[in-house]
């Protein structure tokens, strides 16, 4: 008997695997029987297609997304008494890499449309401390990096991208992950590019923040057993690198099939109770999520249980009211779309391999809820 009662998942890695499974066998294979399992031949072949994918010179293979925030941060020079703007809107993650480099995050409303980092609030956030502004590409749309450039520029900040969720999308032709001056990749198995384990990727188009990463990643070392400064292990194994060249040759397609999915949710739910993803003309949408929002959330999600329909909340507390936050970080500016979103997010079922018949029944069986 299955151990899961839903007869639709809102994600599904072991479809991924499936899907190229021939593909990925002969790839386990290769790796355990080249004799070589930690940075060898598949990470640098991985670093290599992920870069010219993404359209920049360095990518730099680590052990999951949030050490790829970290690092992509410390190379930048930001630690202690430095802060960060970015949203509470996000992955706890966004917030937990920034506090593992010393600093503080600094919180700004997002867009309620887009759910994305609001560039209007940037300005009123920062201080003498600010070194950064870190946006987190969420549900897989590009934030408005034109807007967030143009204000780095204006005051001399560094750029980090979160791009966990926004594998291919684009902003005016460029990738995300393209934009700032660093950004971070996680590869866990539900996203768009999912390894079938941990990995992340720090990616730049700047050479010495690319060496400064491949020396940190792996205890300081340009030379083995020699630290030229103090570093963590944060590896890309190359097992992982190898089923992710995999993915990556079908990463195109998959993104296009999620697009569709989305599209087939649009028309069916279009004039529907729920607020539907907002579009954008200059960006292109790598659907991580399709994320609605309504007003009575749980019932709604109560209801595509009860008939087998999975749904995910991405995410249900904002980082600034979550216990291990709340009242520690200081708000500079109140966050009502922020807490909002939380109250009315939800994410239906959305994967590359998911049927359209399946979204089809998501799509009536709301309707017929509403």
């Amino acid at each position: 008997m299955s151990l899961n009662p839903l007869s639709i998942l809102q994600a599904n890695p072991h479809a991924s695997y499936l899907a190229y499974q021939s593909e990925i066998d002969e790839a386990i294979h290769r790796v355990l029987n080249s004799g070589w399992y930690i940075l060898g031949r598949e990470v640098s072949a991985f670093e290599e297609e992920f870069a010219a994918f993404i359209g920049v010179p360095h990518a730099i293979g680590v052990g999951n997304g949030t050490d790829a925030l970290e690092l992509a941060m410390r190379v930048c020079g930001i630690g202690a008494g430095d802060e960060v703007i970015t949203v509470s809107h996000t992955a706890v993650a966004t917030v937990a890499a920034i506090e593992l480099v010393g600093a503080t995050p600094i919180f700004v409303d997002i867009e309620t449309g887009s759910y994305l980092m609001d560039p209007r609030q940037i300005e009123a956030a920062l201080s003498p401390q600010t070194k950064a502004i870190l946006p987190a590409h969420l549900y897989g749309r590009p934030s408005n990096l034109s807007a967030i450039m143009e204000i780095a520029l204006k005051h001399g900040l560094r750029v980090v991208e979160d791009c966990a969720q926004s594998h291919g999308a684009l902003l005016n032709g460029v990738k995300t992950g393209a934009w700032g001056d660093v950004a971070a990749f996680s590869f866990y198995p539900t996203k768009n590019l999912g390894a079938l384990g941990d990995g992340g990727m720090v990616v730049t188009r700047n050479s010495h923040l690319a060496e400064q990463v491949r020396q940190l990643r792996e205890y300081g070392w340009r030379r083995r057993y020699v630290s030229d400064q103090p570093g963590m292990n944060s590896r890309l194994d190359e097992m992982q690198a190898a089923i992710l060249r995999v993915k990556l040759r079908h990463l195109g397609q998959d993104n296009a099939r999620r697009g569709r999915l989305a599209s087939v949710y649009l028309d069916v739910l279009k004039g529907s109770c729920l607020r539907l993803p907002a579009s954008s003309p200059e960006s292109v949408h790598a659907w991580h999520l399709f994320v609605v929002a309504h007003q009575h959330r749980d019932q709604l999600l109560a209801f595509l249980r009860e008939r087998g329909i999975g749904t995910g909340i991405h995410y249900p507390v904002p980082v600034h009211l979550q216990p291990a936050y709340r009242d520690r970080i200081p708000l500079r500016l109140p966050l009502p779309n922020t807490e909002k979103a939380a109250a009315q997010v939800l994410s239906l079922p959305l994967y590359p391999e998911l049927p359209v018949e399946s979204v089809e029944q998501v799509a009536r069986t709301i309707l017929e809820w509403a």
